[in-house]
């Protein structure tokens, strides 16, 4: 085979650049090979083939990219993988801002930190409930093993883990495991090193954080006329919750959100991995041309960051189809 690549998706921006590359290198290949697999297996593999790099990414990115539908967000769900239809409301726009800070996640530790942080907190939450915690790896398979709501993970929460960061002897305590077991069974090669865990703050992020997807899709659907305040407030209580519990967030990304709040965004939260990257603001229809030209000034024009193409910094978006093997005739 021989490729051309060509992308617009600024890279290391929280946009799912290198997701999109891998899914689409996917599909060609089964397309060159005259090979059929549904979009939700291919998203599946996409999804397995980026840990190689040793990136513990979900598949949410891959997910989409494949499952998208022009006119519709998505409500994504795994075990097993589902997409189900979000109606936006129509008064409002979606734009994303670019921070021009970079985030390589192949690179650098936060990312796969976070992830063990989560499965060591599922592996304490599943033990306080007397579950079998050496098979658990993620936060959802407590709630699923326990049959309750997110509501009540988070009370299990306050209840079974400390502010407090844990140490590795603390973790290995709790578990009645040695230390040479957490390093080689749960921890990942880059995280062995590591020497304190917040388990409780990443708990209930992501346990708060999946109760406002449920939250922001129940306001689509019932649409009062409030509905883009109450989404903006969601976006705004999730970058809180980004910044302070999950710690994912950088000083960049914080300014940005708050200068687009100032000028007209309804809410407004980084997208993406974190620690640089995008943000995505929910900005009413009306105030879209003033919020564009106040932010470029505000947070582009006062910096050398105006050096960025000025179309992949800035720019009002809406949901696109999936990705798409065009044949010439």
């Amino acid at each position: 085979m021989n490729c051309l690549v060509d992308g617009n998706i600024p890279p290391s921006s929280g946009l799912s650049s290198s997701s999109a590359l891998v899914c689409c290198a996917g599909l060609v290949t089964l397309t060159v090979l005259g090979m059929n697999l549904s979009k939700v297996e291919l998203a599946e593999i996409c999804a397995k083939s980026e840990h190689y790099i040793g990136t513990e990414g979900g598949g949410m990115d891959q997910s989409i990219s494949f499952l998208a539908e022009e006119g519709t967000a998505k409500l994504i769900e795994f075990s097993p993988l589902r997409a189900t239809d979000v109606k936006l409301p129509s008064g409002a726009v979606f734009v994303i801002a670019n921070s021009c800070v970079e985030m390589n996640k192949a690179a650098t530790s936060h990312f796969n930190i976070r992830v063990m942080e989560c499965r060591l907190a599922a592996k304490l939450l599943a033990k306080h409930k007397c579950l079998s915690w050496e098979e658990v790896l993620r936060l959802e398979e407590v709630q699923a093993k326990l049959g309750v709501s997110l509501e009540e993970m988070l009370l299990i929460t306050e209840d079974a883990l400390h502010s407090e960061p844990y140490s590795p002897e603390e973790i290995c305590r709790c578990l009645g495991i040695s230390l040479q077991e957490l390093k080689t069974q749960i921890l990942s090669p880059n995280t062995q090193d590591v020497l304190s865990f917040k388990l409780y703050q990443r708990a209930k992020h992501v346990y708060s954080e999946a109760a406002r997807v449920l939250q922001f899709k129940k306001i689509c659907e019932e649409a009062p006329d409030n509905t883009v305040q109450l989404l903006g407030e969601l976006m705004n209580q999730s970058h809180v919750s980004c910044r302070d519990m999950y710690e994912c967030s950088c000083p960049e990304l914080d300014q940005l959100v708050d200068i687009c709040r100032k000028f007209g965004a309804q809410g407004s939260r980084l997208t993406g991995a974190g620690w640089g990257g995008c943000t995505v603001s929910i900005v009413p229809a009306d105030k879209l041309s003033s919020f564009l030209a106040n932010v470029h000034e505000a947070y582009y024009q006062r910096s050398n960051r105006s050096l960025v193409p000025e179309k992949q910094s800035l720019f009002a978006t809406k949901p696109g189809g999936g990705a798409l093997v065009f044949l010439e005739a």
